[in-house]
């Protein structure tokens, strides 16, 4: 049962990052967070088909590298968006950082126990 939870959430995410990559923003920014999503989406997809793609260590890597990334990412683009401009800044990096967290939580979930 719990398989099928994780077969749903890799699809959401597969989904939402072909859906950016096509109505996206095309600036270097948007391109390297793609780049670093596919990496993410890939570990993810390997813990849950428990296939080994690379070594342990590429994934402990990728899990770090992206932890930090999407963090940051996220963090930079709420800030800046202009729909949230009438919210407070520490409201909105608070709202952002637990949105990210929930939303990528399972994602970095899977990917730890996939590389470590």
């Amino acid at each position: 049962m719990v398989e099928i939870f994780w077969y749903v959430y890799l699809g959401l995410l597969g989904t939402a990052t072909i859906g950016i990559l096509i109505k996206g923003e095309k600036t270097l920014f948007y391109i390297v967070d793609f780049i670093i999503s596919i990496f993410t989406w890939l570990g993810l997809f390997g813990y849950v088909i428990h296939t080994i793609m690379f070594t342990p260590l590429v994934w402990q890597f990728i899990f770090i590298g992206g932890l930090i990334w999407d963090i940051a990412f996220s963090l930079i683009k709420g800030v800046k968006n202009e729909e949230l401009e009438g919210i407070p800044t520490y409201i909105r990096f608070i709202l952002m950082l637990v949105t990210t967290l929930i939303l990528l939580g399972p994602l970095y979930y899977g990917l730890f126990n996939y590389a470590f």
